[in-house]
Protein backbone atom coordinates (compact mmCIF):
# COMPACT_ATOMS: atom_id res chain seq x y z
CA UNK A 1 0.00 0.00 0.00
CA UNK A 2 1.50 3.33 -1.04
CA UNK A 3 1.83 5.85 2.05
CA UNK A 4 0.41 9.42 2.08
CA UNK A 5 4.04 10.69 2.09
CA UNK A 6 5.13 8.45 -0.93
CA UNK A 7 1.81 10.25 -3.04
CA UNK A 8 2.79 13.84 -1.45
CA UNK A 9 6.38 13.25 -2.78
CA UNK A 10 5.61 11.86 -6.14
CA UNK A 11 2.67 14.58 -7.16
CA UNK A 12 5.62 17.15 -6.40
CA UNK A 13 7.83 15.94 -8.83
CA UNK A 14 5.04 17.05 -11.30
CA UNK A 15 6.46 20.80 -10.55
CA UNK A 16 9.69 22.04 -11.72
CA UNK A 17 11.29 23.30 -8.25
CA UNK A 18 10.24 20.23 -6.65
CA UNK A 19 12.41 17.79 -8.97
CA UNK A 20 14.94 20.41 -8.93
CA UNK A 21 15.09 19.90 -5.23
CA UNK A 22 14.95 16.41 -5.29
CA UNK A 23 16.87 15.87 -8.28
CA UNK A 24 13.98 13.09 -9.39
CA UNK A 25 11.27 13.29 -12.13
CA UNK A 26 8.74 10.65 -13.27
CA UNK A 27 8.34 8.12 -15.89
CA UNK A 28 5.26 6.45 -16.80
CA UNK A 29 3.43 4.34 -18.58
CA UNK A 30 3.91 0.47 -19.99
CA UNK A 31 6.51 1.32 -22.72
CA UNK A 32 8.14 4.10 -21.13
CA UNK A 33 9.29 2.23 -18.40
CA UNK A 34 9.75 -0.86 -20.35
CA UNK A 35 12.53 1.55 -21.77
CA UNK A 36 13.66 2.85 -19.08
CA UNK A 37 14.98 -0.61 -17.48
CA UNK A 38 16.77 -1.06 -20.95
CA UNK A 39 18.60 2.35 -20.45
CA UNK A 40 21.37 3.86 -17.97
CA UNK A 41 19.26 5.56 -16.21
CA UNK A 42 18.90 5.22 -12.29
CA UNK A 43 15.80 4.27 -11.18
CA UNK A 44 15.02 5.10 -7.69
CA UNK A 45 11.32 3.07 -7.53
CA UNK A 46 8.54 1.51 -9.28
CA UNK A 47 5.19 1.64 -8.47
CA UNK A 48 2.95 -0.80 -10.53
CA UNK A 49 -0.49 -2.51 -10.98
CA UNK A 50 0.22 -6.04 -10.43
CA UNK A 51 -0.69 -7.40 -14.21
CA UNK A 52 2.60 -5.06 -15.22
CA UNK A 53 4.63 -6.40 -12.74
CA UNK A 54 3.74 -10.60 -13.52
CA UNK A 55 4.20 -9.48 -17.54
CA UNK A 56 7.79 -8.25 -16.89
CA UNK A 57 8.94 -10.73 -13.74
CA UNK A 58 12.13 -11.22 -16.34
CA UNK A 59 12.87 -8.14 -16.97
CA UNK A 60 12.68 -6.80 -13.54
CA UNK A 61 14.46 -9.76 -11.95
CA UNK A 62 17.59 -8.46 -13.61
CA UNK A 63 17.03 -4.80 -11.41
CA UNK A 64 17.96 -4.39 -7.76
CA UNK A 65 14.72 -2.22 -8.02
CA UNK A 66 12.00 -1.35 -5.11
CA UNK A 67 8.78 -2.30 -6.38
CA UNK A 68 5.51 -1.07 -4.97
CA UNK A 69 2.72 -2.96 -6.02
CA UNK A 70 -0.48 -0.81 -5.97
CA UNK A 71 -4.08 -0.49 -7.17
CA UNK A 72 -5.86 1.68 -9.22
CA UNK A 73 -7.23 3.79 -7.34
CA UNK A 74 -3.60 4.06 -5.54
CA UNK A 75 -2.20 4.98 -9.19
CA UNK A 76 -5.03 7.43 -10.12
CA UNK A 77 -3.93 9.81 -7.10
CA UNK A 78 -0.13 9.55 -8.77
CA UNK A 79 -0.95 9.69 -12.60
CA UNK A 80 -0.35 12.31 -14.36
CA UNK A 81 -2.48 10.97 -17.22
CA UNK A 82 -6.37 11.16 -17.29
CA UNK A 83 -6.39 7.30 -18.07
CA UNK A 84 -3.70 6.31 -15.71
CA UNK A 85 -0.89 3.74 -17.77
CA UNK A 86 -0.05 0.66 -15.22
CA UNK A 87 3.12 1.94 -13.98
CA UNK A 88 4.92 4.99 -12.63
CA UNK A 89 8.84 5.27 -11.84
CA UNK A 90 10.52 7.73 -9.99
CA UNK A 91 14.19 8.39 -11.90
CA UNK A 92 17.56 10.05 -10.58
CA UNK A 93 18.20 13.07 -13.40
CA UNK A 94 21.41 12.76 -14.54
CA UNK A 95 23.72 14.92 -13.68
CA UNK A 96 24.60 17.95 -15.77
CA UNK A 97 27.23 16.14 -18.74
CA UNK A 98 29.29 18.58 -21.05
CA UNK A 99 27.90 18.97 -24.34
CA UNK A 100 30.17 15.82 -26.02
CA UNK A 101 32.64 16.76 -29.03
CA UNK A 102 31.14 14.37 -31.17
CA UNK A 103 27.60 16.17 -31.01
CA UNK A 104 28.72 17.80 -34.73
CA UNK A 105 29.28 14.04 -36.22
CA UNK A 106 25.43 13.60 -38.01
CA UNK A 107 22.30 16.02 -37.26
CA UNK A 108 22.84 17.96 -34.95
CA UNK A 109 19.08 19.76 -33.55
CA UNK A 110 19.25 22.59 -31.68
CA UNK A 111 15.85 23.83 -30.44
CA UNK A 112 15.57 27.95 -29.53
CA UNK A 113 13.18 28.73 -27.42
CA UNK A 114 10.62 25.93 -27.77
CA UNK A 115 8.40 26.30 -24.87
CA UNK A 116 5.23 23.74 -25.06
CA UNK A 117 6.03 20.83 -23.08
CA UNK A 118 4.36 18.30 -26.49
CA UNK A 119 6.33 19.95 -29.08
CA UNK A 120 9.87 19.11 -27.26
CA UNK A 121 8.37 15.72 -26.59
CA UNK A 122 7.57 15.03 -30.25
CA UNK A 123 10.75 16.48 -31.32
CA UNK A 124 12.83 14.22 -29.06
CA UNK A 125 10.46 11.41 -30.31
CA UNK A 126 11.54 12.47 -33.87
CA UNK A 127 14.67 12.72 -33.03
CA UNK A 128 15.31 8.87 -31.80
CA UNK A 129 13.29 7.96 -35.17
CA UNK A 130 15.55 9.32 -37.38
CA UNK A 131 18.65 8.37 -34.97
CA UNK A 132 19.84 11.77 -34.11
CA UNK A 133 21.37 11.55 -30.57
CA UNK A 134 22.04 14.88 -29.26
CA UNK A 135 19.45 17.73 -28.88
CA UNK A 136 20.52 21.31 -27.67
CA UNK A 137 17.96 23.65 -26.44
CA UNK A 138 18.18 27.05 -25.18
CA UNK A 139 18.57 27.92 -21.37
CA UNK A 140 14.51 29.07 -21.87
CA UNK A 141 13.27 26.15 -23.53
CA UNK A 142 10.67 24.41 -21.45
CA UNK A 143 12.26 21.87 -18.71
CA UNK A 144 12.71 17.88 -20.73
CA UNK A 145 11.94 16.32 -17.36
CA UNK A 146 8.78 18.68 -16.99
CA UNK A 147 6.05 15.04 -16.91
CA UNK A 148 3.95 16.15 -19.98
CA UNK A 149 7.46 16.47 -22.18
CA UNK A 150 8.87 13.06 -20.95
CA UNK A 151 4.84 11.53 -21.67
CA UNK A 152 5.42 13.35 -25.17
CA UNK A 153 8.76 11.13 -25.88
CA UNK A 154 7.03 7.65 -25.53
CA UNK A 155 10.14 6.16 -23.96
CA UNK A 156 13.07 8.18 -26.32
CA UNK A 157 14.05 10.15 -23.46
CA UNK A 158 15.85 7.02 -22.66
CA UNK A 159 17.82 7.20 -25.66
CA UNK A 160 18.14 10.66 -27.03
CA UNK A 161 20.11 13.41 -25.18
CA UNK A 162 19.20 16.80 -24.08
CA UNK A 163 21.52 19.26 -23.28
CA UNK A 164 20.63 23.24 -21.96
CA UNK A 165 23.13 25.95 -22.80
CA UNK A 166 23.63 29.72 -24.21
CA UNK A 167 23.17 29.21 -27.63
CA UNK A 168 25.07 32.25 -28.82
CA UNK A 169 28.04 30.72 -27.39
CA UNK A 170 27.48 27.34 -28.57
CA UNK A 171 26.89 27.80 -32.36
CA UNK A 172 29.86 30.41 -32.27
CA UNK A 173 32.35 27.57 -31.38
CA UNK A 174 31.14 25.12 -33.54
CA UNK A 175 33.50 24.00 -36.32
CA UNK A 176 33.85 26.01 -39.24
CA UNK A 177 33.45 23.35 -41.95
CA UNK A 178 29.49 22.51 -39.84
CA UNK A 179 26.87 24.50 -41.24
CA UNK A 180 24.16 25.79 -39.67
CA UNK A 181 20.53 25.53 -41.43
CA UNK A 182 18.07 27.80 -40.29
CA UNK A 183 14.38 27.48 -40.60
CA UNK A 184 12.71 30.28 -41.88
CA UNK A 185 9.52 31.43 -43.34
CA UNK A 186 11.92 33.30 -46.06
CA UNK A 187 13.96 30.76 -46.50
CA UNK A 188 15.15 28.84 -49.31
CA UNK A 189 12.93 25.40 -50.44
CA UNK A 190 14.54 22.74 -48.34
CA UNK A 191 13.85 20.21 -51.20
CA UNK A 192 15.65 22.37 -54.19
CA UNK A 193 18.53 23.38 -51.16
CA UNK A 194 22.19 21.25 -51.08
CA UNK A 195 22.11 19.98 -47.75
CA UNK A 196 24.59 18.11 -45.62
CA UNK A 197 25.50 15.21 -43.77
CA UNK A 198 27.21 17.01 -40.66
CA UNK A 199 24.81 19.86 -40.07
CA UNK A 200 23.23 21.69 -37.26
CA UNK A 201 19.21 22.24 -37.76
CA UNK A 202 17.95 25.55 -36.00
CA UNK A 203 14.56 25.49 -34.71
CA UNK A 204 13.14 28.81 -33.23
CA UNK A 205 10.50 29.02 -31.07
CA UNK A 206 6.72 28.34 -31.83
CA UNK A 207 5.38 31.86 -32.12
CA UNK A 208 7.93 34.25 -32.70
CA UNK A 209 10.62 31.95 -35.06
CA UNK A 210 13.98 32.17 -34.29
CA UNK A 211 15.98 34.59 -31.71
CA UNK A 212 17.10 38.15 -33.35
CA UNK A 213 20.49 37.25 -31.74
CA UNK A 214 20.96 34.11 -33.62
CA UNK A 215 19.93 34.98 -36.94
CA UNK A 216 23.38 36.53 -37.87
CA UNK A 217 25.00 33.10 -37.27
CA UNK A 218 22.70 31.04 -39.75
CA UNK A 219 24.50 29.95 -42.84
CA UNK A 220 21.76 28.23 -44.67
CA UNK A 221 18.36 29.00 -44.46
CA UNK A 222 15.70 26.76 -45.69
CA UNK A 223 11.77 26.71 -45.28
CA UNK A 224 9.22 24.09 -46.38
CA UNK A 225 7.31 25.02 -49.07
CA UNK A 226 3.25 25.43 -48.96
CA UNK A 227 0.89 23.69 -51.53
CA UNK A 228 -0.39 24.64 -54.49
CA UNK A 229 -4.35 24.44 -53.67
CA UNK A 230 -6.41 26.68 -54.18
CA UNK A 231 -7.40 28.01 -50.96
CA UNK A 232 -6.96 31.47 -50.46
CA UNK A 233 -6.27 31.52 -46.80
CA UNK A 234 -3.46 28.86 -45.86
CA UNK A 235 -1.98 28.24 -42.61
CA UNK A 236 1.13 30.84 -41.41
CA UNK A 237 2.91 28.07 -40.27
CA UNK A 238 3.71 24.87 -39.26
CA UNK A 239 4.07 23.64 -35.89
CA UNK A 240 7.58 22.98 -34.86
CA UNK A 241 7.39 19.72 -34.29
CA UNK A 242 6.12 18.85 -37.32
CA UNK A 243 8.30 20.90 -39.21
CA UNK A 244 11.27 19.27 -37.14
CA UNK A 245 10.21 16.30 -38.88
CA UNK A 246 9.56 17.26 -42.03
CA UNK A 247 13.26 18.64 -41.72
CA UNK A 248 14.75 15.50 -40.68
CA UNK A 249 13.13 13.26 -43.30
CA UNK A 250 14.63 15.54 -46.05
CA UNK A 251 18.08 15.60 -44.75
CA UNK A 252 17.94 12.01 -44.34
CA UNK A 253 16.37 11.12 -46.96
CA UNK A 254 19.73 13.00 -49.03
CA UNK A 255 22.05 10.83 -47.07
CA UNK A 256 22.06 8.28 -49.80
CA UNK A 257 23.77 10.30 -52.03
CA UNK A 258 25.76 12.40 -50.32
Amino acid sequence: MISTNQIKHINSLKIGKFRRTYNQFLLEGKKSVCDLLKSDFEIIEIFSLKNWINNNFELLKEKNIEILEINEKELSRISSLKTPNDVIAIVKIPQNELIPKNVFSGLCLVLDEIKDPGNLGTIIRTADWFGIENIICSENSVDVYNPKVVQATMGSITRVKVYYTQLVEFLSSKPSEIKIFGTLLEGDNIYKKQLAENAIILIGNESHGISKELLPLIEEKISIPKGTGNKQDMAESLNASIATAIICSEFCRRKSFF
